[in-house]
């Protein structure tokens, strides 16, 4: 499967928020683990209101979470 065209923080962010699991932010936003694990490693692109919910769990701003490489 292609890589998307837009790369994210949120392994880097989850490390610094006390080592936040991918299924405790999963639980957080509404997704599972599973779905967390494909966003990070770039082979799912979350919906518009998954990527907003991510950001506001780590207090950022969806540039600083995401970014567009296309």
């Amino acid at each position: 499967m292609a890589r998307l065209p837009f790369t994210n923080d949120i392994r880097t962010l989850r490390f610094l928020a006390g080592e936040m699991t991918q299924a405790e932010l999963g639980e957080k936003i509404g997704v599972t683990r599973q779905t967390i694990a494909a966003i990070e490693q770039g082979k799912y692109s979350p919906t518009l209101e998954a990527a907003f919910r991510i950001a506001r769990v780590f207090g950022k701003p969806l540039d600083e979470v995401f970014r567009w490489e296309g």
